[in-house]
């Protein structure tokens, strides 16, 4: 029987508290255990704190794991919960990601203010984002809109939308629905027109490499079809050297021993493109994102990559 209280790291944001919420319980009911023998620990990371520039320009997404996984090396927490989409590629060293819960629809949501939908809206409109990604590909469908930077968490940018400071937002299905504000949603994006971000969708569980207690408890909660899926992605974002500084899109699906994945990178005006679509055995995951990487990388030569930086 676990006795010993078991800490779980999160931010302090309602959708990181929820997902926070999500993994106790799922701990609970793997081990039998009461919610006494948990401890959600909030901390507070530089990502959340910086409001008035996109991330692109602060550093990228560390800001939101930086102070995370240092309470994590420095053994105040046993595990830290992310949104997967928000981790980068390369760890800490003595860190590893060790378990993903089974993941939530991985397409955008739209909400309109002027228009429930992003096609809808009228000439000269303003969307509001914090995405380079999604940025890019509101660019490219809809070239006559005004993009701009909109930072904040999910309810304070429902609240910027409610003001009339944008007439849209685009925020991830899987947020709202996890906060209990899908009826705010006016459009989902179709995944063809709209591929998602790697690991958008899946929570995470990071823990210390070699820690053999947190591994029993992550084991029986890891959900195996994403776990494959989400190596997948995050092998083309790594290939890619993926931040959020660069707007690429990718997803994993898994069919029976199969996995399908299907990549884009974009500049972040939107007016350039490169797909991959790549298909093979589950078990080589990894190598076909790095595959798929290499493929567009060909595509689109060095040169389209100089934008980035």
């Amino acid at each position: 029987m676990q006795t010993e209280l078991f800490r779980i790291g999160t931010r302090g944001s309602a959708l990181a508290l929820a997902q926070a919420h999500e993994t106790r319980s799922l701990l609970m009911q793997a081990h039998g255990l009461p919610e006494e023998a948990f401890a959600i620990e909030i901390i507070s990371v530089t990502g959340d704190r910086i409001q008035d520039r996109s991330l692109s320009e602060a550093g990228g997404k560390g800001l939101f794991t930086k102070e995370i996984e240092e309470a994590l090396l420095d053994r105040r927490i046993d595990i830290a919960v992310h949104s997967s989409k928000d981790m980068p590629t390369r760890l800490p060293p003595g860190l590893e990601l060790s378990a993903f819960l089974e993941r939530e629809d991985p397409r955008d949501a739209f909400i309109g203010r002027t228009a429930p939908t992003l096609k809808g809206l009228p000439p000269g409109a303003v969307v509001g984002s914090s995405s380079l990604r999604r940025q890019a590909l509101i660019r490219r469908m809809r070239p006559d809109l005004e993009v701009v930077t909109f930072r904040g968490n999910v309810q304070t940018r429902l609240r910027k939308l409610a003001e009339g400071q944008v007439d849209g937002t685009m925020l991830a299905n899987a947020g709202l629905r996890r906060l209990g504000l899908a009826h705010e949603i006016t459009e989902l994006l179709p995944l063809d027109e709209f591929p998602p971000a790697p690991g958008q969708g899946a929570i995470c569980v990071e823990q210390r490499s070699g820690d053999l207690r947190a591994a029993a408890m992550l084991e029986p909660i890891n959900h195996r079809e994403t776990a494959t899926a989400l190596v997948c992605e995050r092998a083309f974002l790594g290939a890619l050297d993926g931040s959020c500084r660069t707007p690429i899109a990718g997803y994993a699906r898994i069919e029976g021993d199969r996995i399908l994945f299907s990549g884009l990178i974009l500049t972040p005006d939107g007016t350039k493109s490169h797909d991959v679509a790549l298909e093979g055995y589950a078990a080589e995951a990894e190598s076909i994102g790095q595959q798929a990487a290499r493929i567009v990388r060909e595509k689109a030569g060095e040169e389209f990559f100089d934008g980035w930086a």
